[in-house]
């Protein structure tokens, strides 16, 4: 199967029953994709499937033949955050991050459609994602901070 992942074309010979998450993980050295509950439930493994937020525990690998995928590695580096990311630093809006990537992925597709979203609007984005260390309010201070933050630099 062939298929880009963060601008990058990867070809691989794979076993049809390889969940993406496990492709992503495994054979493209990704890590930045965590897996949590393997229900898509918690939400720790979402990425991007062309654009559109989704868990990639759900899918199987062969499934994402020709697509683009981005994963939390296409957002930053260590030293050049996204402003999300920098947001997240800001607002302390992590404690383990285990979670953290996969809310930051479908954060990043909310903030594309919803420029100014309000304190609901975030809460909402927000529920399918899980996490047991927040209580989600420095979570939804980030994203708030990063929408407020990239509208002034628009």
């Amino acid at each position: 199967m062939t298929l880009s992942i963060n601008g990058t074309h990867v070809a691989r010979e794979v076993e049809p029953r390889l969940l993406l998450s496990d492709f992503i993980r495994h054979e493209a050295g990704l890590t930045g994709t965590h897996v949590g509950c393997e229900h898509g439930v918690c939400g720790a493994c979402t990425i991007r499937l062309d654009g559109a937020p989704v868990r990639s525990c759900l899918i199987f690998a062969v499934q994402a033949e020709g697509h683009d995928i981005r994963t939390v590695e296409s957002l930053g580096t260590p030293g050049n955050l996204s402003v999300l990311q920098q947001a997240f630093q800001d607002s302390h809006g992590l404690q383990c991050g285990y979670c953290t990537p996969g809310i930051l992925m479908t954060i990043t597709a909310f903030l594309e459609e919803n420029a100014d979203p309000s304190e609901d609007e975030v809460r909402h984005a927000l529920s399918g994602n899980l996490c047991r260390c927040t209580g989600y309010q420095h979570i939804v201070d980030a994203v708030l901070l990063a929408a407020r933050r990239m509208r002034d630099s628009a």
